[in-house]
């Protein structure tokens, strides 16, 4: 789930509008970020898998450090801090706990038992991807959620101005529309070296509310000061 994760990120803005977007999409990201740097060390590891199920070719093997559930409450903890840091306050920075968090809630209603509880313990997962109407229904309503959810928080003259964060919502579920008719990967290798493209969703993130944009006066000036 990619785009889900986006309106999650785009939604939690409501919450509280200082944080900036790129923070709040990193935070919602996050668990994928950190396995995007130790599936090319061969920390975790991930199969080419025909049909694993309807929705991907991908097995994931393994990987505890980045999604098993008892490193996820670690990692939210230390975003928790972060947040703390970067925005001086607490509720910033339990914003970017639970979105964190929220990303292994998401891939636990989406994947199949992959999820480790803990490095060796037991497998969870719901299994979402295996309905393809199911899981294009409920991404659809999150990412109609968020972007209210997020245009709500933004000055009415500067709406118009959010070209940018459709074109990212529009390209994030491209590729998981696309996948869905895309062969496997040739390699197991070249899925490692490919996974760190995700570190540029944030990076978009940035740009849409680059500081002197004007798109949230209160983010803008967040992201000067840090």
């Amino acid at each position: 789930m990619f785009v889900g994760h986006l309106a999650v990120a785009m939604g939690a803005r409501k919450v509280e509008p200082r944080v900036p977007l790129w923070a709040l999409v990193a935070a919602a990201f996050g668990l994928d970020l950190i396995f995007s740097i130790l599936l090319p060390l061969g920390i975790e590891s991930v199969e080419i898998s025909p049909h694993d199920t309807p929705f991907t070719n991908l097995a994931f093997v393994w990987y505890p450090w980045s999604h098993g559930l008892l490193a996820v409450v670690g990692w939210a903890g230390l975003a928790t801090l972060a947040g703390r840091g970067l925005f001086g306050s607490w509720r910033a920075g339990a914003l970017l706990g639970g979105l964190v968090l929220s990303h292994w809630i998401l891939d636990f209603v989406t994947h199949r038992p992959d999820l480790p509880l803990w490095p060796a313990g037991p497998l969870v997962g719901l299994g979402l991807w295996n309905s393809i109407a199911g899981t294009i229904l409920i991404e659809g309503g999150l990412v109609v959620a968020g972007f209210w959810l997020y245009l709500s928080t933004i000055p009415a003259r500067d709406r118009a101005g959010q070209w940018p964060l459709v074109i990212l919502v529009a390209l994030l579920g491209l590729i998981g529309v696309v996948q869905l008719w895309s062969p496997p990967p040739p390699t197991d290798r070249a899925i490692a070296w490919v996974m760190p493209w995700i570190w540029l969703i944030p990076a978009w993130a940035f740009w849409i509310e680059r500081p002197g944009k004007g798109t949230n006066s209160d983010a803008d000036r967040v992201v000067k000061a840090w």
